[in-house]
């Protein structure tokens, strides 16, 4: 069975590593494999204490609480709406180049639909003599 960190005793190993201590020493002290710790030194430099925080499914009060760290952060939020911002730019030029592709093409068919119609070409419908 897997053994479980709480996020106290992730922060003393990181600290401990963070401080110069070697993290095979820290690893075999604790019984934390190496990989991990070193994973979790990683994130911690990326993310600060709070990636350290248990995976899997959050607890209900910190589920319920979530929405208002969201808002309270303002930062991650801003830089979420920037990406949905360019990825809607995005799609909304590929949709005109499709729309000209489109319009090309219409100007194309009907342009070929006038010159037979002009010239007293045959319909555009079979003939129901057969």
């Amino acid at each position: 069975m897997r053994r479980r960190f709480v996020a106290e005793e992730k922060a003393a190993a990181i600290r401990r590593v963070a401080g110069g201590e070697a993290v095979t020493s820290v690893a075999r002290s604790t019984g934390i494999d190496r990989k991990r710790l070193y994973e979790w030194y990683r994130k911690y430099q990326e993310g600060g204490a709070e990636a350290l925080q248990a995976t899997g499914r959050p607890r209900k009060q910190a589920a319920l609480n979530a929405p208002a760290r969201a808002w309270q952060d303002g930062g991650d939020e801003a830089a979420a709406l920037r990406r949905q911002l360019a990825e809607q730019q995005r799609k909304i030029g590929e949709q005109e180049v499709d729309l000209d592709f489109f319009r090309r093409a219409l100007r194309q068919l009907e342009e070929a639909r006038r010159t037979t119609a002009t010239r007293g070409g045959a319909a555009s419908t079979k003939s129901s003599k057969r």
